[in-house]
């Protein structure tokens, strides 16, 4: 199998780079590409030539416009980005006969009510980011390319700055930390959407009936609040040496940001772990481990 991957450097892209070494060869080309070409969704023509230069049996999309906040001020590029580009993608797929793996999100919801989220429920997304990216969704399925959309949610990675780092800074100097507690979900780690991904594209290549929507997130569901509290607890177990004694939960009212946000991000995953004969691993094991490699890195 041959694969073309999209956005090789962000935090699941990196993961990418490892987990669909085994399926065979991956040509992987990020914005500025190389010699396969341009990789930058911000062109969708010459991102479409450069597909159809490397003629892969699959395409996996971890490139997408991810500033939800700032996605508010810029709503042509993020458009152009997560819903022209991912429309331009499913075409020439369609063409060449592969199979286009792409990344969405809960934010496609409203976040309403309490229950996990399934796949056919009623979309209704918050913001600029969680329409386009649900645009683009629209767009892939609409061409009638063999594809395999995945939501997810809260996505982290030991690469690179992120809320586990953030409230580790944070709780080392201070002694209140002040969180948000009424926005629900399941925080995901890169590594694992890596895997699943491969698990699935190579599952889907023999069975092509398995493809369509699915959500995958890991299992369970905490809000910001349980989370960071979950990460200073496990940070002072392996021994470090924090000066925050109070994690304050606030809600999202007292803390006003240029996007909203949904209030539920819970994902229902069971669709996939039926299809794939998977088990989707509690939250916290992923971050535990994540932890476990930033508290031993000096």
């Amino acid at each position: 199998m041959r694969v073309l991957l999209l956005g090789p450097d962000g935090q699941v892209g990196w993961e990418l780079r490892r987990a669909l070494a085994p399926l065979g060869e991956v040509v992987a080309v990020g914005r500025a590409g190389a010699g396969d070409g341009c990789g930058d969704l911000a062109q969708p023509g010459k991102l479409a030539d450069t597909v159809r230069r490397v003629a892969p049996d699959a395409i996996v999309n971890a490139a997408a416009y991810t500033a939800v906040d700032r996605a508010e001020s810029e709503p042509e590029l993020a458009q152009a980005i997560n819903a022209t580009a991912a429309g331009a993608l499913a075409d020439v797929a369609r063409a060449l006969g592969a199979c286009l793996v792409h990344y969405s999100t809960d934010y496609v919801f409203d976040g309403g009510g309490t229950h996990p989220w399934q796949e056919d429920d009623a979309t209704g997304p918050l913001n600029v980011y969680g329409r386009t990216k649900l645009a683009g969704e629209q767009a892939i399925r609409d061409s009638g390319c063999r594809h395999l959309i995945l939501r997810t949610s809260w996505v982290y990675a030991a690469r690179g700055g992120n809320f586990v780092r953030t409230m580790l800074r944070l709780a080392a100097d201070r002694e209140r930390l002040t969180v948000i507690d009424d926005q629900i979900g399941a925080p995901t780690g890169a590594e694992l959407i890596a895997d699943v991904s491969a698990h699935l594209l190579h599952a889907s290549a023999r069975q092509p009936d398995l493809g369509g929507t699915y959500h995958l997130a890991a299992a369970g569901a905490t809000s910001w609040c349980g989370y960071a509290r979950h990460v200073i607890d496990f940070a002072r177990v392996r021994g470090k040496t924090l000066a925050v004694r109070e994690v304050a939960a606030i809600t999202t009212a007292d803390y006003p940001t240029p996007a909203r946000r949904p209030l539920n991000s819970r994902l229902d995953c069971s669709r996939l772990e039926r299809a794939f004969g998977l088990t989707l691993p509690p939250w916290q094991d992923g971050v535990e481990r994540m932890l476990s490699e930033i508290l031993d890195t000096p």
